[in-house]
């Protein structure tokens, strides 16, 4: 049953800065210094992200475990994701509205509520899994069915803060992130490739 919660999840797992662009920029230190709050703390948040995805497929496709370490695997997970789309949410909060970008404050907000929604989204998710009855089999499967449900749904919202990501790092800010080492970094990585593609 755990397989169909790890296929949910499979469908593109991290949330990166979707960076395409490359080439010279305009000079414009003002953009660039923000581009540079924001890149500085990526890698590490990425590399939370994509081990958690990584472990819930791999509790997913380990037949041995029991529903008590399946359950433990995947709530510590979900925890890692809610944490680390919530920082997601606090670096680009903080660093603010990317300068002499249009509707930047607009799409700074909307990045951020995304984010932050996706963040308690997966919280909530962890409580449905802690909820888990272990010591029976049967009542088990069909929680986790309930689960793999839900994260259905969580895709949905993922897709969605994804959107509002692409939008915010749009034009010239897409040009000043694509340049700065740390999300050069996050843009070549397999997991961020797969979802920068997403759509």
């Amino acid at each position: 049953m755990n397989k169909k919660l790890a296929a949910a999840l499979s469908g593109g797992a991290v949330l990166v800065l979707a960076l395409t662009g490359c080439g010279g920029s305009e000079d414009n230190k003002e953009l660039d210094a923000w581009a540079k709050k924001v890149c500085d703390l990526v890698p590490a948040q990425n590399k939370k992200i994509t081990a958690a995805y990584d472990a819930i497929t791999k509790a997913a496709e380990d037949t041995e475990s029991t529903p008590a370490e399946l359950q433990k695997a995947d709530s510590q997970a979900f925890q890692d994701l809610s944490d680390g789309y919530k920082a997601r949410a606090t670096v680009i909060s903080n660093a603010g509205a990317p300068p002499g970008a249009e509707d930047g404050a607009k799409k700074l907000q909307e990045a951020v509520k995304q984010l932050t929604a996706l963040s308690a989204s997966y919280a909530d998710m962890k409580k449905q899994v802690d909820g888990l009855d272990t010591k029976d089999q049967a009542k088990f499967a069909t929680g986790l069915k309930d689960v793999s449900a839900e994260m259905n749904k969580v895709e949905t919202q993922r897709q969605t803060a994804l959107a509002a990501l692409k939008d915010l790092e749009s034009g010239d800010t897409k040009q000043a992130l694509s340049e700065q080492p740390g999300c050069k970094q996050a843009s070549t990585s397999p997991a961020a490739s797969a979802s920068a593609t997403d759509s």
